[in-house]
């Protein structure tokens, strides 16, 4: 791909517009639209200026202008415009030194995939992702100074099996699903086939290949939709493009999706389970003849992912949220332990198939409200130096963790508790992101200062709602 061949894609599907896209620190989307007649070759060199002050974690008033440089690599035609636009990444560039912006999160996965090649580990790494999400029908919040709440619904959720039927427009026909019973069931109960299956289709025209859809564990519309693996940066893409397609069709059909962890009390969270796997010279590196068909060099970057996990977890499960999924005894995988089919274990080896360019691991403690392009940076940075350093990762687990004693949970390290606690551990463990410059320090610091002044110093400070239930009285 090139910028002739952008240009000529947008003139040939007819486009009067060009939204440029970029992500901010935290994870979102972002994007600005030109008139298709500033969209030329030059802009592949010269950009388009943006103030970048008032975006999520990024510069100071008195450093805000910056470039957006289009990557050729990857543009599509938006399916949600009523007018024909054409839509791009780009990256972020400072306008003075012409080097990428430091704080820009696609920067990091492109320094990272650059950094692999420079160990002659490894030319590529695959990832793809499992990214859960709710579909609702309504949600409402509020956080006053005297008040805060939620309310969030849906019409399959097993709680309006009993609702009168003019509380939604039609009728109740008693087709519920019932708590943590939510996992493939076909409709009527399923109530989002459809919903999916286009979501299905509108990626597909974006280049994004769905591999299979269904309804997920928890009631209250949790679904999946499974799309092939790529490259690191490849995929990073692809996710920012997928959540974006499965609001905007949510959104068309009266719904509200959420890529939030834990949005609903009592049932499964969504987490994105992400399989990765190191190639060089088009040959799978994970194959071999050692435990559950994986090579020694498959083991030792389990190794690493099982080290530097608490640290990983600041990235890969970056939210408050994040840690009512991530919790000892339910259905999350907090205890840091790898093993061949066990769903327990927070590093999984699928045993689907004894194909060499099939295997993988499965890392199980991420979930969809991570920034990807930081999050898979820091998951192949500490699978490289358990390579690099010959990190061991012990005996595979094969028991049911959750059936364990507490005499044998001993020996079985688990994830941080809180953000603040996984915040704490990349301090005291980052050095291993710091190699061949993919992370910088003030990457590592700003991302730890921000995410403890703007989410956790703010809900440390307000009540919550079952306090009130829990200590007025007392």
């Amino acid at each position: 791909m090139n910028a002739k061949t952008a240009l000529k894609y947008a003139t040939d599907q007819g486009a009067k517009f060009v939204s440029v896209r970029f992500t901010d620190f935290p994870g979102s989307w972002q994007h600005l639209t030109f008139p298709i007649d500033q969209f030329t070759e030059d802009s592949f060199e010269e950009g388009f200026g943006f103030d970048g002050s008032s975006i999520r974690g990024w510069a100071a008033i008195h450093e805000s202008d910056m470039l957006l440089i289009p990557d050729p690599v990857r543009f599509w035609m938006e399916p949600f415009s009523e007018e024909p636009t054409i839509c791009i990444i780009a990256n972020v560039v400072d306008p003075i030194t012409r080097e990428d912006y430091p704080y820009d999160p696609r920067a990091v996965a492109r320094r990272a995939e650059s950094y692999l090649k420079s160990t002659g580990i490894a030319d590529t790494a695959y990832f793809g992702p499992e990214a859960e999400f709710f579909v609702f029908d309504s949600a409402k919040f509020h956080n006053e100074q005297n008040s805060a709440g939620y309310t969030i619904d849906s019409d399959e959720a097993h709680w309006n099996s009993g609702r009168q039927a003019d509380e939604f427009s039609g009728v109740n026909l008693g087709y519920r699903i019932r708590a943590k019973e939510g996992y493939v069931p076909v409709p009527p109960a399923d109530s989002l086939s459809d919903l999916r299956s286009e979501i299905s289709l509108t990626l597909a025209r974006l280049g994004i290949n769905v591999e299979c859809h269904h309804h997920e564990v928890a009631t209250a519309g949790q679904c999946e939709i499974d799309f092939r693996y790529s490259t690191l940066l490849g995929t990073a893409d692809n996710l920012q493009i997928f959540k974006y397609v499965v609001r905007n069709t949510a959104y068309q059909y009266g719904k509200a999706a959420t890529f939030m962890p834990k949005p609903l009390y009592g049932d499964n969270g969504s987490g994105m389970h992400c399989h990765q796997s190191l190639w060089r010279d088009e040959k799978p590196l994970f194959a071999g003849d050692g435990y559950a068909g994986f090579s020694e060099l498959g083991l030792y970057y389990i190794g690493g992912l099982l080290k530097h996990a608490p640290a990983i977890v600041a990235f890969a499960a970056p939210t408050t949220n994040s840690y009512k999924r991530l919790v000892p005894g339910f259905e999350a995988p907090v205890n840091l332990a790898y093993s061949a089919r066990n769903r327990s274990a927070a590093v999984r080896i699928p045993m689907f198939s004894t194909n060499p360019k099939l295997k993988r691991l499965e890392f199980r403690p991420p979930d969809p409200s991570c920034n990807a392009y930081l999050a898979f940076s820091a998951m192949v940075m500490a699978g490289l130096d358990g390579i690099q350093n010959k990190i061991d990762p012990g005996q595979p687990l094969e028991k049911d963790i959750y059936d364990l004693s507490p005499e044998a949970l001993k020996n079985v390290p688990s994830l941080p508790g809180s953000l603040d606690e996984s915040l704490n551990a990349l301090e005291r463990d980052h050095d291993f992101l710091l190699k061949g410059g993919v992370f910088t320090q003030d990457i590592i610091d700003r991302w730890i200062g921000y995410k403890r002044e703007r989410e956790i110093q703010p809900l440390r400070m307000r009540p919550h709602p079952l306090e009130f239930s829990m200590y007025f009285d007392i």
